[in-house]
């Protein structure tokens, strides 16, 4: 079982370690970016909004999964689940399924009707983790702005009778 929390004002680099970690696992990466190089990843969601937030799993005093949010700019009611990581060394402890399943009560407590996120379609483990908890594909799969990768968007209603507006 894993301590979910805001760790927003705490555990910024703690995320952005497991967000280079995780990605490099994702990308089949031999070298794993920095601190000083994930940091303003991060940062950078927390600093977009003063209702951003990043929520932490914890288990044994170590963090081992995050999520950093915020509201989408100009729909204040949508919240943006901007990244999600997971220590590769948690992969498959649930880190991430039981951060995502604290997840809706944390943004409606800040006032979102809906959240969002965009994924690879290639991420399998990822596809698999969003549609088992809820999430439904908002239109269709499109290039990465970026990396040109196929990226699908998925949409959670978080009140009950919330219509999905993309």
């Amino acid at each position: 079982m894993h301590r979910i929390f805001d760790g927003t004002t705490s555990h910024l680099d703690a995320a952005a370690l497991i967000w280079a970690r995780a990605t490099a696992a994702r990308d089949g990466d031999a070298e794993i970016a920095s601190l000083a190089e994930a940091r303003p990843i991060i940062a950078g969601v927390l600093g977009a909004s003063q209702r951003a937030l990043l929520v932490v799993a914890e288990a044994g005093g170590q963090a081992e999964a995050f999520a950093a949010v915020a509201p989408v700019p100009g729909s204040e009611e949508i919240a943006e689940l901007q990244y999600l990581g997971t220590d590769p060394s948690a992969w498959g402890t649930g880190a991430a399924r039981e951060l995502l399943a604290a997840l809706p009560t944390l943004l409606r407590e800040r006032g979102f009707g809906q959240a969002r996120l965009s994924v690879y379609t290639d991420n399998e483990r990822a596809v698999r983790l969003y549609e088992g908890m809820g999430w439904v594909p908002d239109g269709v799969p499109v290039p990465h702005h970026r990396t040109g990768k196929s990226e699908q968007r998925y949409m959670l209603a978080l009140r009950v009778g919330s219509a999905i507006t993309g």
